[in-house]
C-alpha cells in the first residue's frame, strides 16, 4: 500500500487534545455517575446531551456531513477511552459511529449519505437490525421479508429483530430482510433498508433485563407491513445487505475489541488499588507472589490486546482487508477481558462475590463481549475458514 492511501482523519495533534479531554470527562464527570446509571438502570438525560454536544454521535462520519472525520486507528482509542467507564455510555453511541456508519459508507448511496450522516451526527440513535429469534450469524434462517410494494415504489417489511442494542431508543434502524424466497450464493437473498422507528408498523418491546451492562439497553423490533420507500434500499441495489452488514461488523468487532481492552483495564486498576490497600497477615496482599503472578498475567493479556489494536486499526487505516483480523482481536480482547475480570474477582477474594464492590460488576459486564458482534465460536470457524481459503488458493 502506497502512503496515499492511509486515511489520515483528524489532525494528530486536535486529536491528543480531545482525547486528553474526553478522558477528563470520563474520570471527572462518567465515573462519578455510574452508580445514578446502573440504580435507574439509564444515561441521565443531560449527560446525553453533553455527549451529543461533544460531537460523539458523529466521530466518524466526514467532516463535511457534521463528523468529526476521525479514520479507524482514531476512532478505537475514542471508544478504548469512554469504555473505561461503565458500558452504556459507549454502547448508546457506538452503533451510531460504528456499525450504522460503516454500512451507509460502504453502501449507501450519495443522497442516502447526504440525508442520514448528518442527522446521526447531530445526535439521532441508530440500531442495526440483524439478529432475529430464530437466527443469528446464520443469514440462511432470516425470516423477516421485504416485498416490493405493489401499489408503488417502495417495500413493505415484515418480521422480528431480537437484541438490538439501543432499540428503546433509537431514531433510525439499519434492517436487514430477505429479498428473495430461495437461499442465495453469497447471501444475495439478503437486503438492508434505512428504517425510520416511527414508521407505521414499527414497535419496539419492552427492554431485556440483562446480566449486566445496566443503562444499556436492547429489545425486540417488530415490523408489521411497514412501508418504505424505495430510497431506503441501501444502495439501491437488492442482494448486498449481507455484505454491507458483514463489513461493517468489521468496524464493530473493533469497537467490542476497544472496550473490552479498556475495560480490563479498568478492573485491573481497581484490583491494584485492592490489593495495595487489603491486608491478610499483616501485610498488603500486593506483596504475595501468587496475586502479583494473577496481576502480571493480566498486564501482559492487556498489553497483547493493545498490540492488535494498534495493528488492525492502521491496517483499516491503509485500505486493507481486515475481516480475518478484527475477528480476531475480537477473540482474543473479549476472551482475555474475561480472564482478567475473573482473576480480578479472585484478588478481592470474597469481597468480589459482593455487590457493593465493582469486582462482582465488572464480573457481570464483561461476560456480553463475547458473544455480541460475532459469538467467539462463530468467529474462530471464520477465521479457519479464511485460513484455509488462502491456503488452497497458494496451492
Amino acid at each position: 500500500m502506497s502512503e496515499a492511501t492511509v486515511n489520515p482523519g483528524m489532525d494528530p495533534e486536535l486529536f491528543e487534545q480531545f482525547i486528553d479531554q474526553l478522558d477528563r470527562y470520563v474520570r471527572e464527570r462518567l465515573i462519578p455517575a455510574e452508580r445514578e446509571v446502573i440504580e435507574n438502570d439509564r444515561i441521565p438525560d443531560d449527560i446525553v446531551q453533553e455527549m451529543k454536544d461533544m460531537g460523539l454521535f458523529g466521530l466518524s462520519i466526514p467532516e463535511e456531513f457534521g463528523g468529526a472525520g476521525l479514520n479507524t486507528a482514531q476512532y478505537a482509542r475514542t471508544v478504548k477511552t469512554i469504555a473505561y467507564a461503565a458500558p452504556a455510555y459507549r454502547s448508546i453511541f457506538s452503533i451510531n459511529i460504528g456499525m450504522f456508519n460503516s454500512a451507509i459508507k460502504n453502501g449507501g448511496t450519495d443522497a442516502q449519505k447526504a440525508e442520514w450522516w448528518p442527522r446521526i451526527a447531530g445526535g439521532e440513535i441508530a440500531c442495526f437490525g440483524l439478529t432475529e429469534p430464530g437466527s443469528g450469524s446464520d443469514s440462511a434462517a432470516m425470516a423477516t421479508t421485504a416485498r416490493p410494494d405493489p401499489d408503488g415504489n417502495g417495500w413493505i417489511l415484515n418480521g422480528t429483530k431480537r437484541y438490538i442494542t439501543n432499540a428503546p431508543h433509537a431514531q433510525v434502524g439499519l434492517i436487514m430482510a430477505r429479498t428473495e424466497k430461495e437461499n442465495l450464493p453469497k447471501n444475495a437473498h439478503v437486503s438492508a433498508f434505512i428504517v425510520p422507528m416511527d414508521a407505521p408498523g414499527v414497535s419496539v418491546g419492552s427492554p431485556d433485563k440483562k446480566m449486566g451492562q445496566a443503562g444499556s439497553h436492547i429489545a425486540d423490533i417488530m415490523l408489521d407491513d411497514v412501508h418504505v420507500p424505495g430510497d431506503a434500499l441501501l444502495g439501491g441495489e437488492t442482494g448486498k445487505g449481507f455484505v454491507f452488514a458483514m463489513k461493517s461488523l468489521d468496524n464493530g468487532r473493533i469497537s467490542v475489541g476497544a472496550a473490552s481492552t479498556s475495560y480490563a483495564r479498568r478492573a485491573l486498576d481497581s484490583a491494584l488499588r485492592y490489593a495495595t490497600e487489603r491486608k491478610a497477615f499483616g501485610e498488603p496482599i500486593a506483596n504475595f507472589q501468587l496475586i502479583q503472578q494473577m496481576l502480571a498475567e493480566s498486564e501482559t493479556e492487556i498489553y497483547a490486546a493493545e498490540c492488535m489494536m494498534a495493528d488492525v486499526t492502521a491496517r483499516a487505516d491503509r485500505g486493507e482487508n481486515i475481516l480475518r483480523k478484527a475477528a480476531a482481536f475480537k477473540v482474543f480482547a473479549s476472551e482475555m477481558c474475561g480472564r482478567v475480570v475473573d482473576r480480578v474477582v479472585q484478588i478481592y477474594g470474597g469481597a468480589g462475590y459482593l455487590a457493593e464492590y465493582d469486582a462482582e460488576r465488572f464480573f457481570r459486564d464483561a461476560r456480553i463481549y463475547r458473544i455480541y458482534e460475532g459469538t467467539t465460536q462463530i468467529l474462530q470457524l471464520q477465521i479457519a475458514k479464511h485460513m484455509l481459503r488462502e491456503f488452497a488458493a497458494q496451492g
